[in-house]
């Protein structure tokens, strides 16, 4: 490797992460090695880095030794890069001067039974570090200005909860609604459950709260027709009952909650006078049920080849209905066959315990042998006693799962978010960015993401809420300058192939008026795929150039030119 460059003053810190990295690893032994690459002035080791302690000790190397580059083997730079970046940047280093190393996830986890290859494996990926590190270059930050208008695109209790909260804050919102009328599935229901309140009650309270709200405009029977523009600045196109219409927000709020999957569609449970929850739901609010002997059957269209997932809610829906009939008539007969009982919580598994002492049976079946609906009866191979059993029945009620709705593939395209298999909208991070997606000032809450119920959809609407204020409350904001760029001595390179803006994931380069290629930098998020894609070698990635790459790839002792 070369020699130490004057100008480069490298300090690599070592954590020890407790025992993740330390009980695997001598992290003495790893410092030490650290000690001897080129261009590193200092190396250290402590057990967590990221503490206050490990924090104050990367500040104060950095004045005292006059460090210009930071080097952290740690963790994943997904949940601690922030923190470090802005460590040094409060003692006068330009943010981008660091470099993260993952001895963690992608070392001592996967090689935890053979410490000694992990060490040396260690210390290739913090040789690697140091290598681009010395080829850090300054950046800085996009700053671009904030329209504090929220959109919330979904009118459910998750939607409602959102557009109330940030418009309690002083932000306008615009409420969006595909329906005629907000509520969503709400509309349906009869009581919410454990609290037994009437849901139309409910209702009725969010919807004259927001139509009544001053920084609320709800636009009903009204969907989104396209998406422009970045976070802070994003031009929404929409068709309002058939007329066109554009509205500007700072941050969007997807809460378009998700649909039921209706009884018909499960062929395997099929027959006379058989329905779902919402259905029984209907009736029950309607006074309409005539039924004396009911069987519900779990798990309908769920937890199958078609749809893997458990839906968390149809268990506890069974539940609260079957409480309410037994409590309404205690001489009506219902038998709950089951695969799994999910009462998630000391609250609902109250609601279980409070069903059998109210007379409900329950009957576990085995998937691999259902329910086959008859005529008066289903039948069922009862585990327990060994033998086929039926029981009488004049109505089956289906608990069939929460499906994502048919057109939100649409609007995934639109707002450029992903989605699962299913068509849930995916988050960010299942635990540390729940409610976010990777595009910046768009967020998810309620079943729109996954199904949730009342409670759990109010809880992520105030969530929602609470990260888009963040954004709205500032009249501008920084975004990441590690983005992608047409350098200068570049331009001669391109050649117009518009490759990059066909696979550019987040609609960030585009053709000007002299027809260049042009990087819309507020846009972009560096993923590098359009200059991997680049057949002629034009683009780059601030912070993960060609030469920063190659000097780890040379660093780990390859000799690869391009």
């Amino acid at each position: 490797m070369d020699q130490i460059k004057d100008d480069i003053r490298i300090g690599v810190f070592v954590c020890h992460c407790g025992s993740n990295i330390g009980g695997i690893i001598d992290c003495t032994k790893l410092t030490e090695y650290a000690r001897t690459l080129p261009n590193v002035i200092y190396a250290e080791d402590n057990m967590y880095t990221c503490s206050e302690v490990g924090l104050k000790q990367i500040k104060e190397n950095i004045k005292e030794l006059q460090l210009n580059r930071v080097v952290v083997a740690s963790c994943t730079p997904r949940t601690h890069e922030p923190l470090f970046r802005e460590t040094i940047r409060e003692v006068g280093l330009n943010p981008y001067l660091f470099e993260m190393v993952n001895i963690r996830d992608q070392c001592t986890w996967v090689h935890m039974n053979d410490s000694e290859n992990a060490l040396e494996k260690a210390k290739d990926l913090i040789r690697m570090g140091v290598g681009k590190a010395a080829l850090l270059r300054p950046l800085e930050n996009n700053r671009v200005n904030v329209t504090p208008i929220a959109a919330v695109i979904g009118g459910g209790i998750a939607g409602m909860t959102a557009a109330a909260s940030l418009a309690d804050q002083g932000f306008k919102v615009h409420l969006i609604e595909r329906t005629e009328k907000l509520g969503g599935n709400l509309n349906n229901l009869f009581k919410i459950s454990p609290t037994n309140i009437l849901a139309s009650d409910l209702l009725s309270e969010k919807i004259s709260y927001l139509e009544n709200h001053s920084n609320v405009e709800v636009h009903i029977q009204t969907t989104v027709n396209g998406v422009a523009g970045f976070v802070g600045n994003y031009d929404i196109k929409l068709i309002e009952q058939n007329a066109i219409k554009a509205i500007k927000a700072g941050t969007i709020i997807i809460a378009t909650g998700a649909e039921v999957l209706e009884a018909q569609k499960i062929k395997d449970y099929s027959g006379n006078r058989v329905i779902n929850q919402i259905d029984l739901e209907l009736n029950l609010k309607n006074g309409t049920l005539d039924a004396s002997n009911l069987v519900m059957i779990q798990c309908a269209g769920a937890r199958n080849q078609d749809r893997p997932y458990c839906s968390s809610i149809c268990c506890t829906t069974a539940l609260k209905n079957a409480i309410l009939l037994k409590e309404a008539n205690p001489e009506t007969n219902i038998t709950i066959l089951y695969r799994d009982i999910q009462t998630l919580g000391s609250r609902y598994e109250a609601q279980y315990q409070k069903a059998r002492e109210l007379g409900v049976l329950f009957l576990k079946f085995n998937p691999k042998n259902p329910p086959m609906i008859k005529e008066k009866y289903v039948q069922v191979y009862n585990e327990l006693i060994g033998q086929e059993v039926q029981i009488p029945r004049d109505l089956v009620v289906l608990s069939t799962p929460l499906i994502a709705p048919t057109d939100s593939k649409i609007l995934a395209q639109f707002v450029k978010v992903p989605q699962d298999d299913q068509g849930f909208f995916l988050e960010a991070h299942v635990k540390l960015r729940p409610v976010d997606f990777a595009t910046d000032g768009v967020y998810v809450c309620g079943s729109a993401k996954w199904p949730s119920d009342i409670q759990e959809s109010i809880s992520q609407g105030y969530a929602a809420a609470s990260r888009a204020s963040t954004i709205l409350s500032h009249q501008s904001i920084e975004v990441e300058g590690a983005t992608a760029a047409l350098p200068e001595a570049n331009k001669n390179l391109c050649k117009g192939c518009e490759i990059c803006i066909k696979v550019c994931p987040f609609g960030a380069i585009k053709k000007n008026e002299k027809e260049e290629i042009e990087i819309i930098q507020i846009l972009c998020k560096g993923c590098g795929t359009c200059a991997a894609t680049c057949p002629h070698k034009a683009l780059t990635i601030y912070a993960f150039t060609n030469e920063q790459i190659l000097s780890q790839i040379q660093a780990l002792g390859g000799n690869i030119e391009i």
